[in-house]
């Protein structure tokens, strides 16, 4: 347990610190958990603690809840962290909160980034989350399915906290600026755009936008009267970034994320790497854009270059791993790929065709022939009666029908020659052209 030094001042910690919520009135966002009436709110206020998992990107208020749930808990709360504790350190904890329990004290462990603690870590915890001897909380901002044990993540309940929207981040920042614990005594003077431009450039993460506004207001000009003055110059050039013309709830990013779909589709490399570009310098979400990559592969591409769902899926992986800014550069890649591949849209129109007429023959029943008969009641009904085996015959073919009857013989997918789908388009052509003379042979 640390002891304050008495040389230390709240005013000298940083105001991302200095603002932290003290409790749920002050928090922002996660309206889906802590709204009037939801779940993870209910639990808090009623100190009804269980174990349970924060998963959400940085600076979403993960800590913050944890935080605030030990200051309102009648139990005791003890912090863990990756880096500084042992499997040893671990358990001698976890002992003492055994003995507690028999003398009725409850006992919450938090681990902030529980990612980063490796299995036998993890594993030190589970006999007593078991045993009811601890209430574990954890935040981690990676998937906890892949980096929770398996054990331990089906004891604990997980709450997904979003990304803090631009208005969010404004209330905090504007909450900053008037709070005695932020500059409510300093004569701080910015306009309410700059204060939004500045809310947009954080990217959800309130952390950054109050280090950013920390920053700002260090290095803002001193007028005549004292004030010190924060204007859209002074972001542009301590951010080092220019406020682009996009904003990522907004018509513009619907409108530049349109200009790389259809700068891709039209084959224009140069023009879909500078549309990613002012989407990565804006502070787009790469996942995002590595999964309309992805979409556009199957949508625009498909068949014709079936490399090209591999090339975004991968892309889409190495995003996740590694982030922004390296990621640039896979994503780079992989809008190069798709504007010079060759493009076909048959699978689009297959499923969009399709579509159609399921939305509108909903009660099509399934051919009796292409059923299953596990019980001898479906066989006395003819469920499966002359199904076909294609793996039993010599051209691995058959010619049953599987469409419902009001359908024979309906046609969705039409391939074009376009890049290797005119090796799909000979194929389908030998296979109707067999089915054709095998059922004249019927006859």
């Amino acid at each position: 347990m640390e002891q304050a030094s008495l040389f230390e001042s709240v005013e000298n910690e940083p105001l991302a610190s200095r603002m932290r919520p003290r409790d749920l009135s002050e928090f922002v966002g996660q309206e889906h958990l802590l709204g009037d009436g939801k779940i993870l709110r209910k639990i808090i206020e009623s100190d009804h603690i269980t174990s349970m998992i924060f998963w959400g990107p940085p600076g979403v208020g993960k800590t913050t809840l944890a935080k605030i749930i030990a200051k309102k808990t009648e139990a005791r709360f003890i912090t863990f962290s990756a880096v500084t504790s042992g499997i040893k350190e671990i358990k001698n904890v976890m002992e003492e909160a055994d003995q507690n329990k028999k003398l009725g004290i409850k006992t919450i462990v938090f681990v902030d980034e529980i990612h980063r603690f490796n299995k036998a870590q993890q594993d030190a915890f589970l006999p007593f989350v078991e045993k009811g001897s601890i209430v574990l909380i954890g935040a981690t901002t990676e998937n906890p399915s892949f980096e929770v044990n398996n054990a331990l993540l089906s004891r604990c309940r997980v709450f997904v906290l979003k990304e803090l929207s631009n208005d969010d981040i404004y209330k905090l920042l504007k909450h900053a600026l008037l709070d005695e614990r932020g500059f409510g005594k300093d004569p701080i003077i910015i306009s309410d755009d700059d204060l939004r431009l500045l809310a947009s450039l954080a990217g959800g993460d309130a952390r950054s936008a109050l280090v950013m506004l920390d920053m700002l207001a260090s290095n803002g000009i001193e007028d005549k009267n004292g004030n010190v003055l924060i204007d859209k110059k002074l972001i542009e050039d301590s951010l080092n970034r220019k406020s682009l013309m996009y904003d990522k709830n907004g018509d513009e990013h619907y409108n530049i994320i349109s200009a790389l779909h259809k700068s891709m589709r039209n084959s224009d490399p140069d023009a879909a790497v500078y549309w990613l570009a002012r989407m990565l310098e804006a502070g787009e979400d790469p996942i995002y854009i590595a999964r309309r990559i992805t979409r556009f592969a199957s949508e625009d591409i498909g068949l014709a270059d079936t490399n090209a769902l591999n090339v975004a899926v991968n892309v889409y992986h190495a995003c996740h791993f590694i982030g922004m800014p390296e990621c640039n550069v896979h994503l780079t890649e992989a809008v190069i790929y798709m504007s010079l591949a060759p493009k076909s849209n048959s699978c689009y129109m297959a499923y969009m065709e399709a579509s159609k007429d399921a939305k509108t023959m909903l009660a099509e029943p399934v051919p009796l022939v292409i059923r299953n008969a596990p019980t001898k009641l479906m066989e006395n009904l003819h469920y499966g009666e002359g199904y076909q085996y294609a793996h039993d015959t010599k051209d691995k073919l058959t010619t049953m029908d599987c469409l419902p009857p009001s359908l024979k013989n309906k046609t969705y997918y039409h391939p074009t020659k376009e890049g290797r789908e005119d090796r799909f388009l000979e194929r389908l052509n030998y296979i109707k052209e067999w089915k054709n003379k095998h059922r004249d042979n019927k006859k």
